[in-house]
């Protein structure tokens, strides 16, 4: 492991065991023999359809899901634990934003106590300091202090996911897994979120887990795109060659196949480009 790499995965293998009978189950391999490495202030995007097993790599990298082999490194530091004692491990260095905001938020909390907790419960911050912090961050993922009080209903879908933004980046993770992060907002709601999650990744050197099936984010995101079929990576590269001049079978068909979000003009992740703008194409158009 480099001094620039925060996420060093090796060998990572992922096994369920699904019940197939009242006294019978059988082992299903969700994750096989997987391996990368991410750097700082870079984004690594794992693509492929629903059941590959991109998931089951974020939720095995945070213990949500059992390592039934391999080795994952944060930080040059190996992580031994699984279940809750991985998810204390790894929660100063690796926070999630997830797919649905408004399930990943508390109904009960509001924006502020959102934003608080980690500080308060992982960071110990003391109560007068976190005020200023709470308001810090609300500047940095475009809310305002109206928004403090306000409930996860208060809200529309892409400022609960500023706020889910806002609390992951709270105890300054180095490594941030984002799991399609924006698959359930409309198209324009979309490119703000990705302008956002740039700009905090050039201002943070943060480094990106993003996990998607939509080809045309993961180009404007991503420096390097794993493709991943039947729990392996079938491709990993620069995201311009594997999307421009991909090399595997399964890979082509993806970009044949699935329809995704074109954003324009063209901006690569962690450029100067701002304003993205997006029309809906299908991948092969």
């Amino acid at each position: 492991m480099t001094a620039a790499q925060v996420l060093v995965v090796r060998g990572l293998t992922v096994d369920y065991h699904v019940r197939t009978g009242v006294l019978s189950t059988r082992r299903h391999r969700a994750v096989d023999h997987v391996a990368f490495a991410i750097d700082a202030g870079r984004t690594l995007a794992l693509v492929g359809e629903s059941g590959s097993g991109k998931t089951s790599v974020a939720r095995a990298i945070v213990g949500l899901a059992p390592a039934s082999e391999g080795t994952i490194e944060v930080n040059g530091r190996a992580l031994r634990h699984g279940g809750l004692r991985r998810l204390r491990e790894v929660g100063r260095d690796v926070q999630m934003v997830f797919q649905q905001p408004g399930g990943s938020l508390d109904p009960r909390m509001s924006v502020a106590e959102t934003i608080a907790e980690p500080l308060v419960y992982l960071q110990r911050m003391p109560l007068s300091a976190v005020r200023a912090r709470v308001s810090s961050l609300l500047e940095m993922v475009g809310l305002g202090e109206q928004h403090r009080r306000r409930l996860p209903r208060d809200l529309s879908g892409g400022q609960r996911q500023r706020v889910a933004i806002a609390r992951a980046i709270a105890i300054s993770p180095r490594l941030v897994i984002c799991d399609e992060p924006t698959s359930s907002l409309d198209v324009s709601v979309q490119a703000q979120i990705i302008n956002l999650l740039v700009r905090l990744q050039r201002e943070l050197d943060l480094a990106y887990l993003f996990i998607s099936h939509d080809l045309g984010v993961v180009r404007q995101i991503a420096h390097v795109t794993a493709v991943m079929h039947r729990g392996s990576i079938v491709e990993l590269g620069p995201t311009t060659r594997v999307l421009d001049m991909p090399e595997h079978e399964y890979t082509r068909a993806l970009l044949k196949a699935v329809p995704t979000i074109d954003v324009t003009p063209a901006a690569t992740a962690g450029a100067d480009a701002t304003e993205l703008r997006p029309r809906v194409v299908e991948a092969g158009g």
